[in-house]
């Protein structure tokens, strides 16, 4: 069973299987790895059985074009449902709007508004002005959103540009955020649209977020639109709401400390972890974020209080909000941590692996798996997180981060 989580997982054997084992003795040999196996080996035949595939005998090329032909037909449904809900045929517009009424928590601890334009004012973008047909920074900044400028710039400006950006928020203190609401933005003037012909024809994707905003934002989309690209932008959107909120917590917990500058942008350049190691890895700060969200009961106010409530460790599930917006997509369900190994390699069944991969065009041989993966290596830790031993070892490194260094105020 652990070759099998190894192989889904494309972790290296024999080092997965050791860790395992001993995070198995630590939490009292519940089996989790063999249960998770048994899990997403027997979920796998289901949703193999209801695309009318033999469970038994498909082949890893089957399933994909599947899934494939699958997606599409979705997508079609989903489309149509967003834009009768605008009355408007603009795909953007019309994933944009579900994003902002869909009922999901969406407060969050951001910059503020004047701090995201003093740092602009620091590093004016040039090129990004240029190409959005602006003679001046000022008169840019007064007809364009902040967290619009910062995706322009972020997409357009030169290694160097960023890099200086990023050297500002090692200056950021814990007054220059507020508790706020994550931003949707979808900016769709002919200037934009310009900018995004050049920029989504290259960086194959049109969806940009920034954690220390809470803002996303949905570039126009060219011409010539790609296949599924509703459900792609879409999933893609709610994945980055997931990794704001879940940021957010994470630097509210740390806005005491004297480093919180450092903390920011560590956190705007990856995501966020913690020192204690499992599996040979560092604990992602997400795990905990999902942990408490799913197992609201283990919430330790001792620890977090009071700048996180219970309410701030929130995660949404995907495939439910898209189920809740266009039925029909009821398939995706419980499909997240799912794939199928041919020839000892993964097929997976996530539904963002499967809209980019359509998306892009991609052939069998360039499929994508990291969103099956990362679910899967998620669920394991999960299934551990849950037993004393293991939480009490990860609460520990947390507690040790966080009454570090204090803030001198």
């Amino acid at each position: 069973m652990t070759r099998i989580l190894a192989e889904l997982l494309g972790a290296e054997q024999p080092a997965f299987g050791f860790g395992v084992a001993k995070l198995e003795r630590a939490s009292g040999h519940p089996s989790n790895d063999v249960r998770l196996t048994a899990e997403v080996l027997q979920a796998s035949k289901h949703k193999l059985r209801e695309l009318g595939l033999d469970p038994h005998d498909t082949t890893g090329p089957e399933l994909y074009q599947a899934l494939q032909q699958r997606i599409k037909t979705d997508d079609a449904r989903l489309a149509r449902s967003l834009k009768a809900a605008i009355q408007s045929d603009d795909t953007v517009a019309a994933v944009a709007h579900s994003l902002r009424t869909v009922p999901i928590p969406r407060s969050c601890f951001a910059l503020k508004s004047i701090t995201a334009k003093r740092l602009l004012k620091k590093q004016p973008p040039k090129r990004a002005m240029k190409l959005l047909g602006y003679r001046s920074f000022e008169s840019m900044l007064k007809h364009e959103s902040t967290a619009a400028l910062y995706a322009a710039a972020w997409l357009v400006e030169s290694d160097s540009w960023r890099k200086a950006m990023l050297e500002q928020y090692k200056r950021l203190q814990a007054t220059d955020f507020e508790t706020s609401r994550i931003t949707i933005l979808n900016p769709s003037t002919s200037r934009w649209q310009q900018l995004a012909e050049t920029v989504v024809s290259v960086k194959k994707h049109n969806v940009i977020s920034f954690k220390e905003l809470g803002a996303v934002v949905l570039l126009p989309l060219p011409a010539d639109q790609p296949p599924v690209v509703t459900t792609a932008t879409l999933v893609m959107a709610l994945h980055s709401m997931n990794e704001i909120r879940a940021a957010s917590t994470f630097l509210k917990l740390c806005q005491v400390k004297s480093n919180f500058g450092e903390v920011v942008q560590s956190v705007v350049v990856d995501e966020p972890n913690l020192s204690a190691e499992v599996l040979g890895n560092s604990v992602p700060w997400q795990i905990v974020q999902r942990y408490y969200a799913r197992f609201k009961d283990a919430f330790r106010s001792e620890i977090f209080e009071p700048h996180i409530q219970i309410e701030d460790l929130s995660w949404h599930n995907i495939e439910r909000i898209l189920t809740h917006l266009e039925p029909s997509m009821e398939f995706w369900r419980g499909t997240p941590a799912l794939s199928l190994l041919h020839d000892h390699r993964p097929v997976s069944f996530n539904i963002a692996d499967v809209a980019l991969a359509c998306c892009n065009a991609l052939p069998y041989e360039s499929r994508i798996v990291h969103y099956a993966r990362h679910s899967l290596w998620h669920e394991l830790l999960l299934g551990y997180l849950k037993h004393d031993n293991v939480e009490q070892s990860v609460l520990g490194q947390l507690q040790s981060q966080l009454v570090a260094e204090p803030a001198l105020i």
